[in-house]
C-alpha cells in the first residue's frame, strides 16, 4: 500500500509539472477503478488522457463563450420554432453545423420586434463557439460607439485588424437607431472588411429598401447590402413578438389565479 501510494505520489508531480492538472486529479480515482475491472495499463492510461482532454476542451469553451460576450444565454434547443412559421427549422439546425463560417457566408435575420432574432442569432453562435470557432457579439449601437472611438482615438486601422480575427461576428439590432454620416461610414468599413474574409450574422427590424434611409447614402447603402447578400442565408421572420406572448401567458395565469383564490 505503501508503494502503490508512492507511485501515485509520483504520477501526480510528474502531472502537474507537464500541466496535466486533470490527470494529477483522476489518476487516483481512476487508477482504482482500472483495479477493481481488472482493466489494462494501455486502458487505464487511455481512461486518463481522456479526462484530460474533456476538461481541456470544457475549459476552451468557456474561454470561447466568455470571449464571444454574449449579452444573454440562449441555444437553439429552447427557441419555439412553431411560433415563426414563416421559419424553417431544418435549415436553422443546417446552419448550426457551421458550415456556412467555414464558407465565409453570413446570416441576415430580418423580422419585427420580439420574434427572436436575437435569440437564433446567439444560438447559432454558440454553436459556432462549440465547434471551436472564434466568435465575437455586437450590439450595433455600441460596436458604432467603439468605432467613434477608435477613430478618435487614431486606433481604427487595429480594430479593424481584431475584427477580422475573428470567425464569426454577431451584429446585433441593425436598424434600430439611425447613423450620422459619420458612424454610417465607420459600420460600412468594418463590414465591408469582412467580405469573403469573414462571417456575420446580422440582425435587422428593417427590409433592405429601408436601409438608406439608416445609412442616409444610397450609393453607400446599395455597396453594402451587395456584399452581405452576395454569400448570405436570409431568414425572414414573421410572427407575434415572443414577449408579447409571454406577457399575455402571465397575465392569463395571474387572472385565472384571481377566479380560482
Amino acid at each position: 500500500m505503501i508503494n502503490e501510494q508512492s507511485e501515485l505520489a509520483v504520477v501526480e508531480n510528474l502531472a502537474k509539472t507537464l500541466k496535466l492538472s486533470t490527470v494529477a486529479a483522476q489518476a487516483g480515482p481512476l487508477s482504482r477503478e482500472a483495479q477493481a475491472q481488472g482493466a489494462s495499463y494501455l486502458r487505464y492510461l487511455a481512461a486518463v488522457l481522456e479526462q484530460e482532454l474533456l476538461h481541456r476542451e470544457e475549459a476552451s469553451l468557456k474561454r470561447r463563450l466568455k470571449a464571444a460576450c454574449f449579452p444573454v444565454t440562449k441555444t437553439l434547443d429552447s427557441f419555439d420554432f412553431s411560433a415563426v412559421p414563416s421559419l424553417s427549422k431544418t435549415q436553422v439546425l443546417g446552419l448550426a453545423r457551421g458550415e456556412f463560417i467555414r464558407r465565409k457566408e453570413n446570416i441576415i435575420l430580418m423580422g419585427s420586434t420580439g420574434v427572436g432574432k436575437t435569440h437564433l442569432a446567439i444560438g447559432l453562435a454558440t454553436a459556432a463557439c462549440r465547434q471551436g470557432y472564434r466568435v465575437r457579439f455586437f450590439a450595433v449601437p455600441e460596436l458604432v460607439n467603439e468605432l467613434r472611438a477608435a477613430y478618435q482615438e487614431n486606433r481604427l486601422n487595429r480594430f479593424i485588424r481584431q475584427w477580422l480575427k475573428y470567425d464569426l461576428v454577431v451584429q446585433d439590432e441593425l436598424g434600430y437607431v439611425p447613423f450620422d454620416q459619420l458612424s454610417a461610414q465607420l459600420l460600412f468599413q468594418v463590414l465591408a472588411a469582412r467580405y469573403e474574409r469573414g462571417s456575420i450574422i446580422i440582425t435587422t427590424n428593417l427590409e433592405f429598401g429601408q436601409w438608406a434611409e439608416l445609412f442616409g447614402d444610397e450609393r453607400l447603402t446599395a455597396a453594402l447590402i451587395d456584399r452581405l447578400t452576395h454569400r448570405a442565408h436570409i431568414l425572414v421572420l414573421n410572427g407575434e413578438s415572443y414577449r408579447f406572448r409571454e406577457s399575455l401567458r402571465r397575465q392569463g395565469a395571474k387572472d385565472a389565479s384571481s377566479v380560482t383564490g
